[in-house]
């Protein structure tokens, strides 16, 4: 069994008004994560929805502005890729999915061993999400269309590390 996680489809990311919104590439991204939500939903796959979540002290914020605070509406994910009933929301507060949250228990409990890993930001938190993946050896599928970033050149080399380096299939 596999599952799709949804990374940071939120508000402050895809939402022209949003803190940290991504660009044009916004544009792009939600058909393609929302072809591939359908596409596992119409197979029965779990789809688990990781979202930013911080609070308003947040050591990232020396990095980026506040964004995706707990409780904000930038914090919330787009409406038109919101869960359905049954689809699991894991809040995190770094870059990695896994880290400090219980996403592992969770697709260990499926006895889930294959990910595909879409949203943003590519070079940021599905990269580093795919990192922690790969060193709990789960396999990690990353569609290109359905990933993207602020910067291109990070975005590719993202693409490019997760593949040569990491083992990620890239579809």
């Amino acid at each position: 069994m596999k599952a799709l996680l949804v990374v940071d489809m939120l508000m402050d990311f895809i939402d022209p008004e949003g803190a940290l919104y991504i660009g044009s590439t916004a544009e792009d991204l939600v058909p393609a994560v929302e072809a591939k939500i359908e596409q596992f939903r119409s197979e029965g796959q779990p789809i688990i929805f990781i979202c930013d979540h911080h609070l308003e002290d947040d050591s990232e914020f020396a990095m980026f502005p506040p964004h995706s605070l707990s409780g904000s509406k930038g914090a919330e994910i787009i409406p038109a890729l919101a869960p359905q009933s049954g689809e699991r929301v894991i809040y995190k507060r770094r870059y990695s999915a896994f880290f400090g949250t219980d996403l592992d228990l969770t697709l260990r409990e499926k006895r889930i061993c294959d990910i595909e890993l879409v949203g943003c930001v590519t070079n940021i938190c599905i990269l580093y999400t795919a990192v922690h993946a790969r060193m709990l050896d789960y396999n990690v599928t990353v569609p290109v269309a359905a990933v993207a970033g602020f910067d291109p050149e990070a975005h590719r080399f993202a693409l490019r590390e997760m593949e040569k380096t990491l083992g990620v299939t890239l579809a």
